[in-house]
């Protein structure tokens, strides 16, 4: 994951004895949002990676305007990610959010040269507890409307007082006259019981189909207080203080009547973005590893003596890290470490406290190699998925809906390590750029079928292609074309107005830039991931960034322009402390880290102080929702304990810095005295949800992106795409398995969704000679001893206007080619 950062104008960066909030404007409003990776800020001037080895701020020259032409590219370009777009389309510019008059009387009025963990924005826990009782107070109703909560709270109060005095009574004659024998859940894909007749959100009412969650557990479902056995024989106890009950019953495993909580809808009821609010967590760390998160497998691979397959001697990404442990061949070396951590890391008592937390939704990223490696990758190869499908059958159990994400892309889409492998770009841009994303396709293609099972369709409802590609390298142009033709593949496999939402990242270039995108599409969600941390300017009080947050963090703008927009990622930290959460040998640019590492000795108001900035995030990004990274954090080999405190939700969950109640963070912006500049108080367009219109684009959209390839490829030394490495979709497909459910009496799917989708994925063309995918060199020939015919591809190509796609697979002659592209383009 990469990130978006808030920095301080340089202007005032320095100034420590003026109140940014009285004296002058606030850096935030002195400067604009940056989206940019948590490996540290890269200028606007730039287009280099971040340093894997410690030197993180650093990078090369040369980096393109982002509004150059679409496409453009020079040989002379530098191989790499140019993080920031120009000042222009920075995202906090054009927020709706950003700049705000009202009071901030909640603040102090001095700044110290550093942070002063004695100033929380919540005060003491009885202060604290008072600013918001009234939230506490009605935590069991039911919110009709988001968006007027806090308006409307006293009215409900009294009404809800008296329906449940009605419905006790009620629920008294029931016990009496029917008592429960045993409890079947019915699936239902369109029930309106309970609080979903609405979809509404917010309060605790609510029954829907399922168990009183007060009830006794019965053996195929249970509320608080049931006992769960776990796989493995293990025992624990189900603790969910907010109405939600689980559901599993072997003969009927696919059943999906589970409800996280009484204010969320069951899967088997329909998810409304309009009405529903997404309170998510990423499972980050898990299938796709990241230092900082799970820093012991790397703690245990660094000082190696350098050698031809570890270069640096440390391991600093997933590759690395899989090389290292290949050529361990000591007991407790191999890859099966880690399948030990995908075993271990997160198991199905996390499903089970994340329900119980208030969360209903949780991000899942997984890598491209759950599917199948190449020669040459030394990733561990189709073994994550078996714990991906454990996720989709906890999250099914507890009601939870999964976001499910492609971290990772071959060549790598960002050159993070969370990419798999730190360096260069390669993915829609150099010499392989084109033929890795041929290859990403296959994948998107075998994820998409699997998750559009009727088995799986109520659990992964949201799929995102591809995590964070770095649009100011790949370029907007060249990366809407791949978004178009993932689109037209989803939709052709899923129909129209079915399967799970598409989800793109916004390539860290603002919000703003992404307006009006391929209007007619069906169901596409725009992702963004704001984070503070990583911007410079972190000697701020801990009480100066909540406000920030209240401003900088909106969506509202986007919900109008482009759709349905969620943020994928946010986290809790105010700056760059925890070990190598900029990566392996990295150092804060924070400075002395000690307090905010030692998270065991926080203060009572260092924590209100954290979790004031958790809550005025969520309360910016309430709508529709937000997904915090990550969940869990591991702990150090070294120390024993976590050691990036800021970014484990369960850690703060346990110590006091994340809300118990996540509800609680419905209107907090205004005790700040922040408000919502622009609220949302429109619905979405039909087409944007599904409805009419959805899946006929724009005929100027047409015109402008059907081309693919892409006319122009940047760092590819100036060649035509056409002639660049392509790959020939011959290989078998490598379909997915599916759970084994011994005692069900119903068959499961195969792992293909649609029968008439038949075609092979990515593979070599025979006689052709291929440069590296992951580091190719500035200008590779393609070298390829074929009788002159283009490689085998899909394409789908459409008529003028954005009418009926052809799907056309044969072997094309290049004059056959160009034959249909004049007519079908």
């Amino acid at each position: 994951m990469a990130h978006q950062a808030i920095p301080e104008d340089p202007s005032s960066a320095l100034d420590v004895s003026a109140n940014p909030f009285t004296d002058h404007q606030s850096p935030l409003e002195d400067s604009q949002v940056i989206r940019q990776s948590r490996y540290g800020q890269v200028d606007a001037g730039s287009n280099a990676p971040p340093s894997v080895h410690g030197d993180e701020n650093k990078a090369l020259e040369g980096a393109g305007d982002l509004e150059d032409a679409p496409g453009s590219a020079s040989a002379s370009e530098p191989h790499g990610p140019a993080l920031l777009p120009p000042e222009q389309f920075r995202f906090s510019a054009f927020s709706p959010s950003l700049f705000d008059n009202s009071a901030r009387t909640s603040l102090v009025t001095g700044l110290g040269a550093s942070p002063n963990p004695s100033k929380p924005l919540l005060p003491s826990e009885n202060a604290s507890a008072a600013i918001l009782d009234e939230k506490a107070a009605t935590s069991q109703e039911q919110v009709t409307d988001i968006s007027d909560a806090s308006a409307h709270r006293s009215r409900r109060r009294r009404v809800w007082i008296i329906l449940g005095c009605a419905l006790a009574l009620l629920i008294i004659v029931l016990a009496v006259v029917l008592p429960v024998v045993f409890l079947v859940v019915k699936k239902d894909n369109n029930s309106s019981s309970g609080n979903s007749t609405t979809g509404h959100d917010g309060g605790g009412g609510g029954g829907g189909k399922g168990p009183n969650p007060e009830s006794p557990p019965g053996v195929t479902t249970g509320g608080n207080g049931s006992q769960i056995t776990a796989a493995d024989g293990t025992t624990f106890t189900y603790i969910n203080n907010f109405g939600g009950y689980w559901v599993f019953d072997p003969k009927d495993p696919y059943n999906a009547g589970a409800r996280p909580q009484s204010f969320s809808p069951a899967l088997n009821e329909t998810w409304d973005f309009t009405q529903n609010q997404i309170r998510g967590v990423n499972l980050g760390g898990w299938l796709v590893l990241e230092p900082f998160i799970s820093p012991a497998l790397f703690e245990k691979y660094q000082g190696l003596p350098a050698s031809t397959y570890l270069p640096g001697g440390n391991v600093v990404d997933e590759w690395t890290l899989s090389v290292a442990m290949i050529n361990d061949t000591s007991p407790g070396g191999g890859l099966s470490q880690l399948e030990d951590h995908y075993r271990t890391f997160i198991t199905e008592q996390d499903f089970a406290q994340i329900a119980g937390a208030g969360l209903n939704w949780v991000r899942l990223p997984i890598p491209y190699w759950a599917i199948e490696t190449w020669d040459g990758e030394p990733f561990l190869a189709n073994v994550a998925w078996k714990y991906a499908l454990l996720a989709f059958q906890w999250a099914r159990k507890y009601g939870i809906r999964v976001f499910l994400e492609i971290h990772t892309a071959p060549g790598s889409q960002n050159g993070y390590n969370h990419s798999g492998r730190s360096g260069t770009i390669n993915f829609l841009n150099g010499p392989m750029g084109v033929a890795n994303a041929d290859r990403l396709m296959g994948y998107i293609r075998v994820v998409t079928e699997f998750i559009s099972q009727k088995e799986y369709q109520d659990v992964v409802q949201m799929f995102g292609v591809v995590n964070e590609p770095l649009l100011g390298i790949i370029g907007r142009d060249q990366l809407t074309r791949f978004y178009l033709q993932a689109h037209d593949m989803i939709r052709e496999i899923t129909g129209i107005g079915n399967g799970a939402y598409i989800v793109i990242h916004d390539g860290f270039a603002g919000l703003v830039t992404w307006k009006d995108f391929l209007p007619g599409s069906d169901r596409i969600v725009l992702d963004t991931h704001p984070y503070v941390a990583f911007g410079g300017g972190l000697n701020q009080p801990v009480d100066y960034w909540p406000p920030a947050a209240c401003r900088a963090f909106q969506v509202n703008q986007s919900l109008t322009d482009f759709g349905v927009t969620v943020t994928g990622e946010f986290s809790g930290a105010i700056n760059d402390c925890g070990k190598w959460v900029k990566g392996v040998g990295s150092t804060p640019s924070f400075g002395d880290c000690t307090a905010w590492d030692d998270w065991a000795n926080w203060t009572p108001d260092m924590k209100n102080g954290i979790k004031s900035f958790v809550m005025a995030s969520m309360d910016a990004m309430h709508f529709p929702g937000y997904f915090f990274w990550t969940w869990k954090i591991g702990n150090s080999s070294v120390t024993g304990k976590v050691q990036a405190p800021f970014w484990s939700y369960q850690l703060g969950l346990e110590n006091g810095w994340i809300p118990i109640d996540p509800r609680d963070a419905i209107g907090f912006c205004d005790t700040l005295g922040v408000t919502f500049n622009q609220p949302f108080t429109t619905q979405f367009q039909p087409w944007q949800t599904g409805g009419a219109g959805a899946g006929t684009i724009a005929a100027t959209a047409v015109a402008s992106f059907s081309q693919y390839p892409p006319p122009a490829i940047s760092n590819a030394g100036g060649v035509d795409p056409t002639q660049l490495p392509r790959y020939t979709d011959t290989a078998s497909i490598p379909t997915l398995s599916t759970a084994s459910f011994p005692s069900a009496t119903s068959l499961a799917g195969n792992g293909w969704a649609n029968a008439q989708d038949t075609m092979g994925i990515a593979a070599p063309i025979q006689g052709c000679t291929y440069p590296d995918a992951w580091f190719p060199p500035a200008a590779s020939p393609f070298v390829c001893n074929t009788a002159g015919a283009l490689p085998r591809l899909r394409h789908l190509l459409r008529w003028p206007g954005g009418g009926p796609r052809i799907d056309y697979t044969h072997e094309l002659t290049i004059a056959q080619y160009l034959t249909l592209i004049l007519r079908f383009s």
